[in-house]
């Protein structure tokens, strides 16, 4: 029987066993349903069945089925052939798609106990009803690689249409798939699918199929004493054109299992007992059918389609693999069970890539780390602004006891390249990763750089606010007292500025330090096309509160440039060049300031570039770096080399009104210091302007006495009493900074006590006198005046700023006067040693 119709499958065997002879053996069981029906109910006639067709795996149980055999191995006997083909391609990890239907559950479920234990992973086990759509994404999204399907032919054809869709097929995938399906089976079902026939070709281009060997490949002869090709051509020639069969050499090796098993029990039983015959056997003969049923388990022999043995009615038959080439399958394998050995033909299964597809994606992780050649080239340069800060250093040093070096503070110089030289040796430490040093060594690195980098900002600029704060405290001395303030205060300052960048840099060490972390990026395809991905990782100096820290940090920076930017803007009008850097204080800081802004924000945005990142936070440290050490070197050298006494001398400034204004509140007193003092520049500048402006009026007042003395004689006794204190209070302005307060008395008594009196008036006491006697009469007056104006004019400008002293008239009479005698210049500035 081998009817799939349960009912008529029944009968036909209860029929056999009612009214047909007594039957010693059951043969057949082509339909699963019926053949399990009746292999559970053989035990209570005690026979046993030998199947060649069916392969489901329920009826390997033997509790439930014990007296069942087949030649046929199961649907199961294909799991341990693949466990097999897994191991030789070191497939570790897979993933299952099953269609829901019994049979392929079973096969699933069988698989999943024999890769257990054998350090393989079933990392993703899907199943599907009608469409595997979803079930094929899923797959993808675990990035299952080699695939374990169970379906039939109409689910295949579904199945390869959607990995088509999700690209799952090609060099980087591999599908093992039943192989028992008809010859061209795509065929019948690509109308039902929704894709073009070349897409499903080409996603199944590559499949294995596992399945049963029908025939065995061997030439050696059979039990029947026919080779499996000749046996093959012989039955061929017998069909005709009938239908075949995949299961006719099963069929006819388990005639010859039944026919050794017969001839087993009888050889027993003549050996046993003589009297007892295979002929006596009846249903209820319970001793005969245990004979039958161990005879038959210990069969073997070489059949058409391989060594034919039973393992617990199971027969340990040969598995092949046959893969889909170039739309049609070729046989590229077989297993055989017996001796647990897979051999692949001349190693003909052809794999999309250059190599067998990976179990998953291979990730392999990749230090992005800093190009060697750039890291020369930004070492290079830095090792250039290291030579040029060494001689400005050497500059500095040899030329320290000059005038314009020794006002420029040349320990405070010092201090300012010594920071710009640890800032470019941060530039070291920022391109060792961990290409160069070890994990440890670049975590210590993390705090060393950040160290380095801070002091060295602090230490050049804050020894350039210093000196800057050292004019702005002298210029800006509002009460004009003599004031020094020495390099120790200013190295003072400098070591608080520090003290706080160690305070803050300490409380980060100890609270929150620097920790090397490590971060991942998504994966990448290789370069060289190789089957992996490429997964980038970059090692970053981090904490946990990483942002208030900076915040601290660039807080505390960003109010030091404000402070001398402040200094700055104080200081502009200073008119000694050698004291005044407030020019390019503010040009470095404008240049700081923008390049630090920049290179945070683009340093932040290419953290994952660390080449790019490593380039511009170089290049920010250099620019910077450099651009503060020739502002503030150039210029002195420069002018060292051209006009070294131009820049320590005063230069005159143009004042606008607002000047004016700010100046006159001022002291009006102007003070001489020394090298080791200061200057009232601005202050002596007010004096003079205001002397100007006197001197002018007094000027008007004596042209006005030597025309009157011309017109009117007679006005003598005006002269003498009104003005005659006038003109010795001009010729006393010579001693005006001899003494402050006589110079405010002078003036004072000019305007107070002598108001100007009325040209008509005389006095009557001197009218009787004889004018060639009196010495102050009008020809003795216009005498002296004649002589004096000149020698007024000549002596008293200079010391006011006007006509160099030098250039004494030579109409100056050797017997002249002490007060009409040549003034020397009493007002000279000298500001040095600052």
């Amino acid at each position: 029987f081998s009817q799939c119709d349960n009912a008529k499958g029944l009968k036909a065997f209860y029929d056999a066993i009612k009214y047909g002879p007594n039957h010693l053996m059951v043969f057949g069981g082509v339909c699963a349903t019926v053949t399990s029906i009746i292999a559970e109910s053989l035990k209570g006639w005690n026979l046993v069945q030998l199947s060649f067709a069916a392969t489901t795996p329920e009826l390997a149980d033997k509790k439930k089925y014990p007296y069942f055999f087949r030649t046929v191995p199961s649907d199961n006997a294909v799991n341990p052939a693949i466990l097999k083909l897994l191991k030789h391609y070191h497939w570790k990890r897979v993933g299952t798609l099953t269609q829901d239907v019994q049979r392929f559950s079973e096969v699933r479920n069988d698989l999943t106990g024999v890769l257990y234990g054998e350090d393989i992973e079933i990392s993703d086990t899907e199943s599907f009803s009608n469409d595997p759509c979803t079930s094929v994404k899923k797959l993808k999204g675990n990035d299952v690689r080699i695939i374990l399907g169970q379906f039939d032919e109409e689910m295949a054809v579904k199945v390869f249409c959607c990995a088509y869709d999700e690209e799952m097929y090609g060099s980087k995938y591999q599908w093992i798939i039943p192989g028992w399906y008809e010859n061209l089976w795509w065929e019948s079902w690509i109308n039902s699918s929704q894709c073009l026939s070349k897409n499903l070709l080409a996603a199944m281009e590559g499949y294995i199929g596992v399945d049963f060997e029908p025939l065995s490949s061997k030439t050696n002869k059979t039990i029947s004493g026919r080779t499996p090709q000749q046996y093959e051509k012989e039955y061929n020639a017998k069909r005709g054109d009938g239908q075949s069969s995949k299961f006719h050499g099963y069929a006819y090796d388990g005639i010859w299992v039944i026919a050794r098993t017969l001839q087993r029990a009888m050889n027993y039983l003549n050996s046993t007992n003589k009297h007892q015959k295979i002929e006596d056997f009846d249903y209820t003969n319970h001793k005969l059918g245990k004979i039958f049923l161990n005879a038959m388990n210990e069969t073997r022999f070489f059949g058409v389609t391989g060594e034919v043995v039973f393992r617990n009615g199971e027969r340990m038959g040969t598995i092949k693999f046959t893969q889909f080439q170039e739309q049609k399958e070729v046989k590229v394998g077989e297993y055989n069970a017996v001796d647990d050995k897979l051999v692949i033909i001349n190693n003909s299964i052809r794999f999309q890539g250059l190599e067998p597809p990976k179990d998953k994606t291979i990730i392999q992780e990749e230090l992005r780390k800093i190009s060697l050649p750039l890291y020369s080239i930004l070492s290079a340069l830095t090792i250039l602004g290291m030579i040029m800060a060494s001689a400005f250093l050497f500059f500095n040093i040899k030329n320290r006891n000059q005038k314009l070096i020794k006002m420029s503070s040349p320990y405070m110089n010092n201090l300012i390249i010594l920071g710009g030289m640890l800032s470019y040796a941060s530039i070291f430490l920022f391109g060792l990763d961990g290409s160069f040093v070890s994990e440890k060594t670049f975590e210590t690195l993390c705090t060393v750089r950040t160290w380095i980098l801070t002091v060295g900002y602090t230490t050049a600029f804050g020894a350039m606010f210093a000196k800057t704060w050292r004019v702005h405290a002298i210029f800006k001395n509002v009460k004009m007292k003599k004031k020094i303030i020495k390099d120790q205060k200013l190295l003072g300052i400098v070591g608080g500025m520090l003290l706080i960048d160690l305070c803050i840099l300490i409380c980060w060490q100890v609270v929150d330090p620097l920790r090397r972390t490590v971060e991942k990026y998504n994966m990448e395809p290789d370069p060289a096309g190789r089957d992996i991905s490429i997964r980038p990782i970059l090692e970053h100096c981090e904490n946990t509160h990483m942002t208030i820290w900076l915040g601290i940090v660039y807080a505390y920076k960003g109010l030091l440039m404000l402070f001398g930017c402040f200094l700055a803007w104080e200081t502009r009008n200073v008119s000694i060049p050698a004291l005044n850097d407030s020019k390019y204080i503010g040009m470095s800081v404008y240049n700081v300031g923008i390049m630090c802004i920049i290179g945070a924000a683009v340093s932040f945005l290419t953290r994952d570039q660390p080449n790019v990142q490593f380039c511009i936070v170089a290049l920010v440290i250099i620019f910077c770096s450099t651009i503060t050490l020739c502002l503030v070197f150039v210029p002195k050298l420069i002018t060292l080399r051209t006009n070294p006494d131009a820049a320590t001398q005063n230069r005159r400034f143009q004042f606008t009104q607002n000047q004016k204004k700010e100046d006159s509140k001022t002291s009006t007193s102007v003070t001489s210091v020394n090298q080791a003092s200061t200057s009232r520049l601005e202050g002596l500048q007010s004096e003079n302007h205001r002397l100007r402006m006197k001197i002018t009026e007094l000027d008007k007042d004596l042209e006005e006495v030597t025309m009157q003395l011309q017109d009117t004689p007679e006005k003598t006794t005006y002269i003498k009493q009104n003005h005659y204190q006038d003109l010795n209070d001009i010729l006393s302005i010579r001693n005006f900074t001899d003494s402050k307060d006589g110079e405010k008395a002078i003036l004072k008594n000019h305007l107070d006590q002598n108001p100007p009196a009325q040209w008509g008036s005389s006095d009557p006491s001197r009218t009787n006198k004889d004018p060639i006697e009196d010495i102050n009469s009008p020809e003795h007056i216009q005498r002296r005046l004649s002589l004096q104006l000149p020698i007024l004019h000549h002596a008293y400008l200079p010391s006011i700023g006007g006509v160099d002293a030098s250039c004494a008239s030579p109409c100056v009479s050797p017997s002249a006067s002490p007060r009409h005698r040549h003034v020397p210049p009493s007002f000279r500035v000298m500001v040095s040693g600052l």
